[in-house]
């Protein structure tokens, strides 16, 4: 595994965000730029919350739910309005695609091609790659869109508790809401350009509802006293992040606790209640 560098024993200084950000290769800050607009058309974003100056100078992991097809460009309309310019962890079809393959190798995010290497080798990998640059790193720890009932966290995978310990990066969880009115879950698969105008139409219809983005970034999960190379560890790192990222949920869904208000005929439910919703977030709580 890869250590990360350890934050500098001097006394805090205040950094300077734009000089951060400016140091994002050009053409991720354009698109991070043409996001903020999209998102602006798409509805009405709130952030709250914010990563401390002193987690911004070393690797960082952000943590958070998944609850619809459009919501990674909220979180990163959310990010540049917090002078952040997060890296994605993403499958190798994604770097092979056309056009959004040169963008995402240029802007050195992270691949890993879960089927040619065992868990281990794939999360020494990662590791090593944000080792390899400052920036902060965007994960999702439910690996997909939330198919809970009442679309709360799903109980997810250990991979982010796993790069956490094995790195000793922190990890900020980020909690989000109302992305998922953007655009309806399902549609068929894009074989012909018209198939393009049934999410096209779904999103063009949140333009005019313009729904509120909720984002909200808590604070540093508190993952002392854990070790990767302890057996269970991995697994209660989990734990604390996920429930992390539900304690910023509810307040942010707090007059839909048990269902979203909004109904979308195409999600679909695994009809398997999140184990954070039990413990965290139940009903009438």
């Amino acid at each position: 595994m890869v250590a990360l560098p350890s934050p500098s024993d001097e006394p805090t200084r205040r950094i300077d965000r734009r000089k951060v950000y400016r140091e994002t290769p050009w053409l991720w800050r354009a698109v991070l730029r043409a996001d903020r607009a999209v998102v602006a058309l798409t509805g009405r974003l709130e952030v709250t919350g914010d990563v401390p100056d002193e987690l911004r100078e070393r690797p960082l992991l952000l943590a958070a739910n998944h609850i619809g097809n459009v919501d990674a460009l909220v979180l990163m309309g959310a990010c540049h309005h917090r002078r952040l310019a997060p890296r994605f962890v993403a499958t190798g079809g994604l770097f092979r695609a056309a056009v959004l393959g040169t963008v995402m190798r240029r802007s050195h995010h992270i691949r890993t091609d879960r089927g040619s290497a065992g868990a281990r080798e794939v999360l020494s990998h990662v590791v090593s790659g944000f080792a390899a640059n400052g920036r902060p790193v965007l994960v999702y720890p439910e690996g997909g869109i939330s198919t809970e009932p009442g679309l709360w966290p799903e109980r997810g995978k250990t991979g982010v508790a796993r790069m956490a310990l094995a790195s000793g990066a922190p990890v900020v969880p980020i909690s989000q809401w109302g992305a998922h009115e953007a655009m309806r879950y399902g549609f068929p698969a894009v074989k012909r350009i018209r198939d393009l105008w049934i999410p096209l139409a779904s999103w063009l219809r949140a333009t005019v509802r313009r729904p509120r983005l909720r984002v909200h970034f808590g604070a540093p999960v508190d993952l002392s006293g854990l070790s990767i190379d302890r057996a269970g560890d991995a697994r209660r790192a989990h734990e604390r992040i996920m429930r992390a990222i539900t304690d910023g949920l509810v307040p942010l869904r707090e007059d839909e606790l048990d269902a979203p208000s909004h109904r979308d005929p195409t999600r679909v439910s695994s009809g398997k209640p999140s184990p954070w919703r039990t413990q965290r977030a139940a009903p009438n709580d």
